[in-house]
């Protein structure tokens, strides 16, 4: 039976919980992976999403930073977390759902505002962040996989407003790149998204710094949803909601979607 799922930094879920149940009953995705959620897991207002149908949760919290849920109307079952580069962040949780198919949703650290590891920790820990999670790929062979989330980088020219002005930004280096690729390549992951849009530029964030985002469209496509390849060719239907950045008092991202025939 096909299933929408959908990847969503929401920068707090309690303070935005109604764009969350706004988001669940306009676009009524079976399974909405949240990050950066800033609330430990018993304070996830979770009434107000079963409410709406998501009788069910999997997640990892902490107070006011990281964060990371899975609500899903479709029954799945909790399938551990990873702690990369042994932060001790809620970074990343996994879920299984009753296909057999695990979800696994990250928030990979963004690295602070210095492309360079010697002045900057946070850019290291990032780096070791993208490593661990290729060593993990490599040596688990995942399969009927599919990952999501805030990864934070943006991987192609054409996944920022100018591929030229950003390669000394943080979140579009070189390096980042290079690190993320090398995660991709180890999972053997499909990028869903431009498997389904593989040309133009493609946005998942915008700053809150520009005073009028869309007017400036000085975007960056910084959330993903990939898929092992076997099961990559049942995904479908991509797509990213601009407009959900406009909301009132919104996230700085807007949620993708794909839709799977699994």
């Amino acid at each position: 039976m096909p299933f929408t799922l959908a990847t969503w930094n929401i920068n707090s879920v309690r303070l935005r919980a109604q764009l969350v149940a706004r988001l669940l009953s306009e676009e009524a995705p079976d399974v909405l992976c949240l990050q950066e959620c800033k609330s430990p897991v018993e304070k996830i207002p979770t009434e107000v999403f079963s409410e709406l149908g998501y009788d069910h949760i999997v997640a990892r919290g902490q107070k006011g930073y990281n964060g990371v849920a899975i609500l899903s109307k479709l029954p799945l079952e909790d399938a551990g977390e990873f702690d990369f580069a042994s932060l001790g962040h809620a970074r990343h949780v996994a879920a299984r759902l009753e296909n057999g198919v695990t979800i696994h949703n990250f928030y990979v650290p963004a690295g602070g505002d210095v492309p360079d590891r010697a002045v900057n920790e946070k850019f290291g820990q990032k780096l070791d962040y993208l490593t661990d999670m290729r060593d993990w790929a490599k040596s688990d062979k995942p399969e009927r996989s599919i990952l999501v989330g805030d990864l934070n980088i943006a991987l192609r020219e054409d996944d920022v407003w100018s591929h030229k002005q950003l390669l000394k930004i943080v979140s579009h280096t070189p390096i980042e790149v290079e690190h993320l690729t090398a995660a991709q390549d180890a999972g053997g992951w499909i990028d869903v998204t431009r498997k389904d849009i593989p040309e133009g530029l493609l946005y998942s964030w915008w700053s809150y710094r520009a005073k009028d985002w869309s007017a400036a469209d000085k975007g960056r496509r910084l959330d993903h949803i990939w898929a092992t390849s076997d099961i990559a060719d049942k995904a479908h239907s991509s797509r990213i909601l601009r407009d959900v950045r406009g909301w009132e008092q919104p996230s700085d991202h807007a949620p993708v979607f794909a839709t799977f025939d699994l």
